[in-house]
């Protein structure tokens, strides 16, 4: 299950490196402005969601995307972030 965030992953560091014109996530991976204000409008879009009982899926998934689009347009590496997680173990 997991697997689907790693390809996702995988996919933002291929178009950074390698960007394809008119790609969604390459319009994000370069314009921080963007994808700060798209991930601050999909967790609006999901907190509302949440309250209305209605797409809660799909806008979390939204928020998943644009969160994982905004730490590799700001060079935040999941692999960090996971071993902060696992640092604060009880």
């Amino acid at each position: 299950m997991l697997k689907i965030l790693e390809d996702l992953i995988i996919l933002a560091r291929e178009r950074k490196k390698n960007p394809i014109k008119g790609s969604y996530t390459n319009k994000l991976l370069e314009d921080k402005f963007l994808v700060k204000d798209k991930v601050l409008e999909e967790v609006s879009e999901l907190i509302q969601a949440v309250e209305e009982n209605s797409n809660k899926i799909h806008e979390a998934a939204d928020v998943l995307y644009h969160l994982m689009m905004y730490f590799e347009a700001n060079s935040i590496k999941i692999e960090d972030i996971m071993n902060e997680l696992a640092s604060r173990k009880k």
